[in-house]
């Protein structure tokens, strides 16, 4: 059986490589019709330096992203800090909580700030800059709970709050994730199921004035859209290991209301210990492709702390780079 299990992982990731066509590509008709697109950034240099295949993996604090139900596996309490730097000098930082609170399961918290510098209006008598400025930023908050069931199982939810600032005009949800965690015990292989960004569609607050026949205006409500609701099926599988060395490998089918399915690919080599080189391959996306990382591990005396890099192809939009600590009390 446990041939078997190993055999059919292997053909499933060969077969996503060797033909992207396999995977549904009329989903493309749907990019652009969600809100807070945002929450789509994939959190952590590792997850990231991994191709975003994470949900099956799950075990740093950026689970609470991914896989909440990653949280109730984590050996001990953690923190981590994630920088990134996205394309068209936009500023992404998020901070992941996981705290253990013994039989009750793990509590996690975390919050998500996208910013950038304050943007020129222009206009059509103007366009080089009318010399007024407007801001744009987005925030969430989250607080997650998992809990273990078994020593192999474990489920987990988090509800979000977020808001979205642009020019004045402000919009506000709410939202829940729910994910389950399995541990096969065969080579650390896992499976895991999520569904993210779950809830009801979201408009800006307030109104504008919308022209109609015979000169008149009459007021509107801005139009709703649905948030960018995710299903994601992963598993991951230690291929290789001994005392100084793993290599991990991990697939994961994603499933978006807003775009066509698509796959991530993720290696990660650990050796000496304390050394990862990860590296990533997504397909049937429309400008990321692969995308490459490394990471340290330093132990100290009452701490160990974690410094990753990953680096994303995004095609003609440019690169984006990414830089998380991690601290594991």
């Amino acid at each position: 059986m446990k041939k078997q299990i190993s055999t059919l992982f292997l053909i499933l990731i060969i077969l996503s490589t060797a033909n992207a066509q396999l995977f549904s590509i009329l989903g493309g008709q749907r990019v652009g019709t969600s809100s807070a697109a945002f929450l789509k950034i994939a959190v952590g240099a590792r997850a990231e330096g991994m191709g975003g295949a994470f949900v099956g993996v799950a075990d740093d604090p950026s689970c609470l992203y991914w896989n909440p139900a990653g949280a109730a596996q984590l050996k001990s309490d953690a923190v981590l800090f994630n920088h990134i730097e996205w394309p068209a000098d936009i500023k992404y930082e998020y901070i992941g909580i996981v705290h253990h609170i013994g039989r009750w399961g793990t509590l996690g918290f975390s919050a998500i700030s996208l910013h950038m510098d304050d943007m020129e209006e222009t206009s059509e008598y103007f366009p080089s800059g009318t010399g007024n400025y407007f801001t744009f930023g987005d925030f969430a908050a989250a607080i997650s709970w998992s809990l273990k069931m078994t020593d192999n199982f474990s489920f987990g939810i988090t509800g979000r709050y977020l808001q979205e600032d642009l020019a004045g005009l402000t919009m506000r949800g709410g939202m829940l994730d729910l994910g389950t965690y399995y541990k096969t015990g065969f080579r650390d292989m896992t499976f895991a199921v999520t569904l993210a960004n779950f809830g009801p569609d979201m408009r800006p607050g307030g109104s504008y004035m919308n022209p109609v026949e015979g000169g008149d205006e009459i007021e509107t409500k801005y139009q709703a859209f649905p948030p960018p609701t995710v299903f994601r099926l992963g598993s991951a599988i230690s291929v290789y290991r001994n005392l100084t060395t793993r290599w991990l490998v991990s697939i994961q089918l994603n499933h978006p209301v807003d775009n066509a399915e698509n796959i991530a690919l993720g290696s990660e080599l650990q050796t000496l210990k304390f050394l990862f080189i990860r590296g990533g391959y997504k397909v049937n996306y429309d400008e990321e492709v692969y995308s490459f990382g490394a990471g340290l591990e330093i132990p100290f005396k009452t701490y160990t702390l974690t410094v990753d890099y990953a680096y994303s192809d995004f095609g003609l939009l440019g690169d984006s780079q990414r830089f998380s600590l991690s601290f594991w009390l």
